[in-house]
């Protein structure tokens, strides 16, 4: 079922709440004001002040969890009280207004602009047996939509009775719930298969409306053609885009940058994270996480195979996203930006051909094929490349096993410390993400401090003092070097032997 909205009385496209707890709103969000204002490196290991929020790691939406993943903290998106959102919504043209016209601090225009409704489209998809994947309708009429009728139906769909899948259209961000359900017609051969999504600037606020989406397409299966709550939807949820189309927001806007910092996140991964994600992510690799760290910070093509349900597969991509968070100002603006793709399929191949860095999934076994359009395929919990520049980095080095030992341990930590100590604020999730975070910054702040030295050589100690071994990462830190443009540091010939 749809949450509440944050800044506006249930409305008819919305369901009512099975149960609310009231109160419990405004607590959580004066800890989420307080987290804003949070030191950089604060630890999640203990006594973090994190606020626990959660995707759900399976189609449902935004849900608090319990158990070793996350603890019961109730999901917060906004920071308005319950009860005071009538009072302090403005009209959206007011909105744009007062952006402008007042001096609004730092961590308010990050709420502000975390809490912006950006739907730009509404539609349902069909499969019909005599013509394939179809768009059935759409808001508003004229918008582009051709070839979301095979992102929002994945390639191989009909094996699957439900999934989600999150992908990109153009400059927009989609999220489509796909239903399968049989029926008694020779002319849908027994399957009717629908999936109702939509389209917005950015992906960071897609996961609210899963539930949404997953009770509308169960509507569209049973009654097709009932168009009602999702013309509702949209009228109430939709975007004001310029005119000219210009300036479409897929990133966090600069002037909140600050802020991301404080969040511990890369400002376009300042996103409510799916409840277990990162922990199903890191223990399905295994130390195979260090590879994937290690390209995903290089920047380079990750294309992820894996036949449906695709959802889980997209979350995959995410994560994969926040192995490269850098929260140092200036680090990441002379390398392309690492951009999600999520699901993608044959209709993309002419996008992805121009892409200096993605990442991204298919259900499509034909990509693997296309070796010009990746740099590493991974298939299952297998990661393989074709570059021989690359193959090396596949090879997991001593500073790696050492970093995913850390990284188990201080897992165990947490879990002992949840159950034994009723810690309740500090999450699983953010124990991971925190740990790339942390470990990145090391790496480029001891690189900027050698820069800056007199003797800018990069010796045995200094590499070790980035958490890397001298040898085995060696191939690693000149790609590092060049792609990140630390042109004036030479590198000691102690690090030549392997």
């Amino acid at each position: 079922m749809v949450e509440r909205s944050d800044r506006a009385p249930l409305l008819d496209w919305e369901e009512v709440p099975s149960a609310e707890k009231p109160g419990v709103t405004a607590p959580a969000a004066a800890h989420a004001k307080e987290r804003l204002s949070s030191p950089t490196n604060s630890r999640a290991t203990s006594g973090c002040s994190t606020p626990v929020f959660g995707w759900s790691s399976s189609p449902g939406g935004p849900r608090s969890v319990s158990g070793s993943d996350v603890c019961s903290t109730p999901p917060t998106t906004s920071i308005t009280p319950v009860g005071t959102d009538e009072g302090l919504r403005p009209g959206k043209e007011q909105y744009l207004s007062d952006l402008g016209s007042r001096d609004v601090s730092l961590e308010d225009r990050m709420v502000t602009w975390e809490e912006k409704d950006q739907i730009v489209s509404v539609f349902v998809v069909t499969f019909n047996t005599r013509s394939g994947n179809m768009l059935e309708w759409c808001l508003p009429k004229d918008m582009d939509l051709e070839g979301v009728e095979f992102k929002a139906i994945a390639s191989g769909s009909h094996r699957v009775t439900t999934d989600f899948i999150y992908f990109r259209k153009g400059g927009f961000f989609g999220l489509a719930c796909f239903a399968n359900m049989a029926v008694e017609s020779t002319v849908e051969r027994g399957a009717r298969m629908k999936s109702v999504g939509i389209l917005s600037t950015s992906y960071t606020l897609l996961y609210r409306y899963m539930s949404f989406l997953e009770h509308q397409v169960r509507l569209q299966l049973h009654s097709p053609g009932h168009y009602s709550p999702l013309e509702a939807f949209y009228e109430d949820k939709r975007a004001l885009l310029p005119p000219s189309g210009d300036g479409i927001v897929t990133a966090c806007p600069a002037s909140a940058w600050g802020a991301a910092i404080n969040h511990n996140m890369h400002p376009e991964m300042k996103i409510t994270h799916p409840a277990g994600c990162m922990s199903q992510f890191i223990r399905f690799f295994g130390e195979q996480i260090m590879v994937l760290w290690k390209l995903a910070l290089l920047r380079r093509r990750i294309l992820i195979f894996s036949p449906p349900p695709v959802g889980v597969v997209c979350y995959r991509v995410y994560c994969c996203c926040c192995l490269a968070n850098i929260s140092i100002p200036g680090v990441s603006t002379a390398v392309p930006e690492f951009r999600p793709f999520f699901y993608v399929n044959v209709a993309d191949i002419s996008a992805l051909e121009n892409e200096l860095s993605y990442v991204a999934c298919t259900t499509e076994k034909i990509f693997e094929e296309k070796k010009d359009l990746y740099d590493v395929y991974v298939d299952n919990q297998n990661v393989k490349t074709y570059r021989d520049g690359l193959k090396p980095l596949l090879r997991l080095s001593t500073a790696d096993r050492e970093k995913y030992r850390k990284l188990t341990e201080q897992r165990q930590i947490l879990l002992y410390s949840q159950e034994e100590n009723g810690d309740c604020v500090s999450s699983e999730e953010d124990l991971f993400i925190l740990f790339f975070l942390e470990q990145n910054n090391r790496i480029f702040q001891t690189l900027s401090e050698v820069a800056g030295s007199p003797d800018p050589t990069l010796t045995q100690e200094s590499v070790r003092a980035m958490g890397l071994d001298p040898h085995g990462d060696r191939l690693f830190l000149l790609h590092l070097l060049e792609i990140y443009g630390y042109d004036t540091l030479l590198v000691s010939e102690q690090l030549c032997c392997s």
